[in-house]
């Protein structure tokens, strides 16, 4: 059975991310974000989301391990950070629901909800450059960068919140991700 380990980094819907890989029949378990890095033993990592980015312990150490890598908003701006991209404020501060438009139908995480797809997303931080190697997977009115994606490394991110009933088809992107875990 594939594991998947989720990344608590404090926020408050992290334990939705637990249970819905878990209500999937993934074998799923949360961690805290200081566990060292050997002690990781999953095939694929949700990097949750979290109220700040100095408070992401061990998590960047993880985007060097073998498996793919999931970081869902403060999860995706700590891989934008740690790999030169660059984070900042968002124009928009607070949780709204948004339309994202998918501008890479191809992409393995976000591509199956082309043309565009309503989320719930917090936008007080987000991705303003993605890193090096990573490709804009998605947009919308209020943030450049959506989602990004680095298939070559299997790094992956959103900057809303697949795990709550406000986001359409959030199920699906962690279908798809499971998907890329096996």
């Amino acid at each position: 059975m594939t594991r998947i380990d989720v990344v608590d980094n404090h926020g408050q819907f992290t334990h939705l991310e637990q249970r819905a890989l878990r209500d999937m029949g993934v074998d799923v378990e949360l961690v805290d974000n200081e566990t060292p890095p050997e002690e990781i033993t999953a095939d694929g990592l949700v990097l949750s989301g979290g109220p700040d980015i100095d408070d992401i312990g061990r998590c960047p150490d993880y985007l060097d391990l073998d498996v793919p890598v999931f970081g869902i908003c403060l999860g995706m701006q700590l891989i934008a950070d740690e790999l030169d991209g660059r984070i900042g404020g968002g124009d928009y501060g607070g949780y709204a629901d948004v339309t994202v438009d998918i501008t890479e139908p191809e992409d393995p995480l976000v591509g199956s909800l082309a043309p565009e797809t309503r989320v719930w997303a917090s936008h007080a931080d987000e991705v303003k450059e993605v890193p090096s190697g990573f490709t804009r997977t998605a947009t919308s009115d209020v943030c450049g960068v959506e989602a990004m994606s680095d298939t070559d490394r299997d790094l992956y991110g959103v900057q809303w919140h697949p795990e709550v009933s406000h986001t359409a088809e959030g199920e699906e992107v962690f279908e798809n991700f499971l998907s890329l875990c096996r």
